[in-house]
């Protein structure tokens, strides 16, 4: 198939942009490259995929990578509706993995208006495209974050998730109802994923495990919130983009025969690991104690998640297995090499 997938600078597009690629399908990543974080890393991650640094400086060009021939790059804002459309008709998708977005709890207090125009304008534009240019399918990343205050464990996609607790989480739960709106209206094939906390080799630094890391290595105090009384479902990047790739390359033919166009699905380990625990595995890879900031509960912040993945695993018999022990490993062996 031909396969756009967007934010394929980010963490998780880039292990996509890879799997698809080593399982033989064209595929065209979409980012704008902001600077959110550390744009070295994303540009970094780009090289890994045979792209370079000066070819993705250029705008609404598709650069060709030496990775591979069946991949190619363009620089683009979503928002850009004017452009946007072009790419669609030029590239002719089969189907848009749409993982681009303004991310992160935090940041969206501080900057709201990032979250508007890259979650809701650009995720509209990303839904019209689809429309208009026959997209077979569109998957696109949501995230645990909407389950907001939620009491029930594990969290499941029949929970109400009326009430978001960050702006970040409320542009998420909305794009899942544009999507339903674009299921029922025009007949468009729709999988949202609920991302549980992802973690793993060339992950975020604004995430736990790379700002814990960088911390403990650099003698710095950890800020540990709710005072470690914390839990998450670590879901390692193998086992996320296992789930993605198979969802990507399952045709929807069964979904649109029974009008079920429109899917929503958990995507995580199945398990809740205490925040503290996380840390010590952390602390035994690097064979040093961490100082310990403990701070109370932060604004947007959930004391616990856990994903009930159960319709992942029926539908696409989908296998999380990455221990937290071997997950860690791998992420801190990544970190030593790389930052040297």
């Amino acid at each position: 198939m031909k396969i756009l997938v967007t934010g394929a600078a980010g963490f998780i597009g880039f292990y996509v942009c890879k799997v698809l690629l080593n399982n033989g399908h064209d595929v065209v990543g979409l980012d704008n490259i902001n600077d959110y974080y550390d744009i070295g890393l994303k540009y970094a991650r780009l090289n890994e995929l045979g792209v370079k640094k000066t070819d993705a400086s250029i705008f609404k060009i598709l650069c060709k990578s030496s990775y591979s021939s069946k991949f190619s790059f363009v620089r683009m804002h979503l928002e850009d509706r004017e452009v946007l459309p072009e790419l669609f008709a030029n590239e002719k998708f089969d189907v848009v993995c749409n993982l681009a977005a303004q991310a992160g709890v935090r940041y969206s207090l501080e900057n709201p208006e990032s979250y508007v125009d890259s979650n809701l304008v650009g995720f509209l534009n990303i839904l019209e495209c689809c429309r208009h240019f026959k997209i077979k399918h569109l998957v696109y990343a949501s995230s645990s974050s909407v389950y907001g205050l939620n009491k029930k464990i594990p969290f499941s996609t029949e929970d109400n998730v009326d009430y978001p607790i960050s702006l970040y989480a409320a542009t998420k739960k909305s794009n899942e109802l544009m999507a339903h709106t674009y299921s029922h209206l025009f007949k468009i094939p729709t999988t949202g994923l609920r991302f549980f906390t992802v973690y793993g080799p060339w992950g975020r630094p604004d995430m736990a495990m790379f700002l814990f890391t960088d911390a403990i290595l650099k003698n710095k105090p950890i800020k540990v919130f709710n005072h470690g009384n914390m839990e998450r479902d670590f879901t390692f990047i193998d086992d996320i983009v296992e789930g993605v790739v198979r969802i990507i390359e399952k045709q929807p033919t069964e979904r649109i025969k029974n009008n079920e166009l429109y899917k929503l699905y958990n995507i995580g380990n199945n398990n809740s690991v205490k925040l503290l625990d996380f840390i010590k595995e952390i602390e035994t890879n690097l064979k040093i104690e961490a100082k310990k900031d403990m701070l109370p509960m932060q604004p947007g912040d959930v004391e616990r998640t856990w994903a009930n993945v159960d319709a992942l695993i029926n539908d696409y018999n989908y296998s999380p297995n990455t221990s937290i022990k071997d997950g860690v490993k791998s992420f801190i062996d990544w970190f030593k090499v790389y930052y040297n």
